[in-house]
């Protein structure tokens, strides 16, 4: 498999990708069913239930050519509510299936069903799905795999593939029952007991050697390995004992070819690599573990494994990779900055709305009588520019803007601001007590359909810096820079990678310090905007855009689907 994908373009990306990739193959409508349901495992010794997609851990892979379009029919059997996001997905013109509860729609209740419909074009590569439903993403989600049309070549050459290589995580009890505790209490959530490959913990921990992961590969051939990261809150190292990943795209996106022997995975974001199995004929360990940048901040702390097998006949004990320290930012950094566009991009010279986006973690003071769990007697909280995002519960905010103004009426506002609302020094090792207690509410900002937005989004030290994956709804965006400590854009500005810069859905913020992002607001609708790290957004580290339409029906957003689920 060989060949070149087009060039692309910023302004109307997917347009151009259609216009100038379009093969004689027919695009295709796929229907799938996703039956919410409760299923028995055992895991580190234990039995018990999890809520499941069609009975699967992790749930059934959906594979597309670039331009399908998919009809997925979601049956809720479960005794939660639920929703299913497609993240990385554009969705263009089609917010009703992104899938956020409460911010695009209501969550499908017990017994109840919702179908989602969209079309997968201009994007290629690895995406994923998964619920996005208090924290049932924890077993509840799926490979989404985009191939290239039929005779439009990839951009690089392999044999094969393997099936998608999906990190996870895993509780020794209830995932809802983690987080349900740790918000009456205001602390912080158990960490997990065990990452996972595949939804196996691996040979490193009790009672699971015998269903560890294994990846079948033949001896020299090159292979394709997608990585989803579909951890709660663990971002991780990931590499595999004696061989070298040539990473080729990430997030649906081509990237120049770069070598590494250990990548980085935010949750939320994919990696794609080729590996040549040029080693003698053997076992060989892939090895996943946290990347831990908060200091003083549990987490798990545990190694998953899965066994790359050629030829060994399953007797051989696998080598092991040499893993980076838990806090090793230096190789992080290293790898998040050799990421290039695999195509200059055309940027546009000329920015319409200019934001700067603090994001972090603070407390609130806990309510009179009330004994929280959190530092000396308060709760956590999180935030961007000091607002604490607050979901709405009567109504999602699509319908309630598609409903218009009366509508939205007490269910959010549209005065997110634009800029911190106090500026400060914001990765001080000492910041002042008064700054560290955001204000709750649902706030939205304003775009105009067409408008090219730029974010700086940098991270704080009020309660602990930490990098934090910062993921946007409905948008692929340019990654222009990043760095340490306090944006400067008289010094800073300097650094953009104007060029070729790499195209992502999720974003690493350094630990205290910045990135910044650059899309134009094409896709008209509510999209969140939020923290990765589920914790974090539980907390509050969220907020959404709302993209007015356009002109003409193109520009617009379509109506709501007759089975929209109510609240």
């Amino acid at each position: 498999m060989s060949g070149s994908v087009c060039s692309l373009s910023f302004l109307g990306l997917a347009a151009v990708l259609l216009l100038c990739c379009s093969g004689p193959a027919i695009a295709k409508e796929q229907r799938h069913e996703f039956v919410i349901q409760e299923a028995a495992v055992t895991r580190l010794c234990n039995a018990r239930s999890i809520v499941t997609a069609n009975g699967q851990f992790p749930g059934p892979a959906v594979e597309v050519n670039e331009g399908d379009s998919l009809v997925v029919s979601v049956v809720n059997n479960a005794t939660y509510n639920v929703t299913i996001h497609w993240h990385g997905v554009r969705q263009m013109r089609t917010g009703w299936s992104d899938g956020p509860e409460f911010v695009t729609q209501c969550p499908i209740r017990p017994g109840g069903s919702y179908t989602y419909r969209f079309t997968v074009s201009g994007q290629e590569g690895t995406l994923w799905w998964h619920a996005h439903s208090s924290w049932l993403r924890a077993t509840v989600y799926g490979a989404l795999i985009i191939r290239p049309r039929d005779a439009v070549p990839y951009p690089f050459d392999f044999h094969g593939e393997v099936a998608p290589i999906m990190l996870g995580e895993w509780w020794d009890m209830n995932p809802i029952d983690v987080i349900r505790t740790a918000t009456r209490t205001g602390a912080a959530p158990n960490v997990s007991d065990a990452i996972t490959v595949n939804g196996q913990p691996g040979d490193l921990y009790s009672c699971s050697s015998q269903d560890t992961a294994v990846f079948p590969v033949k001896s020299g051939e090159t292979n394709l390995l997608r990585f989803i990261n579909a951890a709660l809150n663990t971002e991780l190292f990931v590499s595999l004992a004696g061989h070298t990943m040539t990473v080729v795209g990430a997030d649906a996106s081509y990237l120049k070819p770069y070598n590494a022997t250990v990548i980085v995975l935010g949750p939320g974001q994919t990696t794609d690599v080729l590996v040549t199995f040029d080693q003698p004929p053997g076992r060989y360990y892939l090895a996943a573990r946290a990347y831990a940048s908060a200091q003083g901040v549990p987490f798990d702390n545990t190694t998953t494994t899965a066994i790359f097998d050629y030829g060994a006949g399953g007797t051989a004990s696998p080598a092991m990779p040499t893993l980076p320290a838990y806090n090793d930012t230096a190789t992080v950094t290293t790898f998040t900055t050799s990421l290039r566009n695999l195509h200059s991009v055309g940027l546009p010279s000329a920015v319409d709305e200019d934001l700067f986006f603090t994001v972090g973690v603070g407390l609130f003071n806990c309510s009179s009588g009330q004994n929280c769990g959190g530092p000396n007697g308060t709760r956590f909280a999180a935030s961007i520019n000091n607002a604490s995002f607050v979901l709405p519960s009567t109504v999602s905010i699509l319908q309630a803007h598609y409903q218009g103004d009366a509508a939205a009426t007490g269910v959010f506002t549209t005065d997110f601001p634009a800029n911190p609302p106090v500026q400060f020094d914001y990765t001080a090792q000492n910041v002042s007590r008064a700054l560290w207690q955001p204000v709750p509410g649902t706030k939205v900002y304003k775009l105009t359909y067409g408008s090219v937005v730029q974010i700086v989004l940098q991270g704080t030290n009020i309660f602990a810096g930490e990098n934090h994956p910062i993921h946007l709804h409905g948008y692929d965006f340019f990654i222009l820079a990043e760095g340490f400590g306090n944006f400067d854009a008289a010094t800073d500005t300097a650094k953009f990678n104007l060029d070729d810069p790499p195209m992502r859905n999720t974003v690493g913020v350094p630990v205290n310090g910045w990135a910044v992002i650059r899309f134009v607001a094409d896709n008209p609708g509510v999209w969140l905007m939020h923290c990765h790290l589920d914790v974090h957004i539980t907390w509050g580290l969220a907020m959404a855009f709302l993209v007015e339409d356009g002109v003409g029906e193109l520009q617009s957003l379509g109506a709501p689907p007759p089975d929209l689920p109510i609240c």
